[in-house]
């Protein structure tokens, strides 16, 4: 990594950072990017160089997790079946990220539920994911899934654990750390796709 990305990804942590603590602090919506801005102290204007909105502070590893699971299905083994690729990835982004399973993920869920601005861009982001993880599945297991039965499993994935971070985090002050999190995310991973468990069992 140049000296010049680490700096980009100094700054960027540092708005998180920033966005983060303003958010638990002031709430969403009393909290201006200006007030962002000044906390990271960088311009306004250098906050549009990382991201597009104020929403996108709040899911900014979306596309990283999307990244890690078509990462995943290229790098398959042969001895891998769907299943297996998708828990391999999920294992992966844990391991390079909290924001799934950390405090950002926790101020998020929390601030879904009142701001509706959050909602719809949480369901774009999740709709985006199952489109671009079904299309890919399906064309690298082509014997095993068809569009259908893609879309199927890869809701059934992304379902899952979603609503398991949803009731871990309802409470206001969530005691699980991001390991206990993920933990309990794989349990019922395994349980959601139980059915393509099997048949992948069965085939090899």
């Amino acid at each position: 990594m140049t000296l010049r990305e680490r700096k980009r990804l100094r700054t960027r942590q540092a708005i998180l950072t920033a966005a983060t603590r303003l958010f638990e602090r002031d709430g969403y919506s009393a909290t201006t990017l200006d007030d962002i801005a000044a906390a990271a102290e960088i311009s306004k204007r250098a906050i549009f160089s990382y991201f597009a909105s104020k929403e996108d502070l709040l899911f900014p590893e979306s596309d990283a997790r999307i990244g890690a699971a078509i990462d995943a299905i290229a790098a398959r083994q042969p001895s891998d079946g769907p299943v297996q690729v998708l828990m391999r990835a999920m294992t992966t982004t844990a391991q390079e990220s909290d924001d799934l399973t950390g405090r950002r993920a926790a101020l998020r869920l929390r601030l879904m539920r009142t701001v509706p601005a959050l909602r719809g861009r949480a369901l774009q982001h999740q709709l985006d994911a199952q489109r671009e993880i079904a299309r890919h599945l399906a064309a690298a297991f082509p014997t095993e899934l068809d569009p259908i039965s893609a879309a199927a499993l890869t809701g059934a994935f992304i379902g899952a654990v979603t609503a398991v971070l949803d009731l871990l985090f309802e409470g206001e002050d969530p005691v699980q750390s991001p390991a206990e999190v993920q933990a309990t995310i794989s349990g019922a991973v395994q349980v959601a796709l139980a059915p393509w468990l099997r048949a992948s069992l069965e085939n090899t």
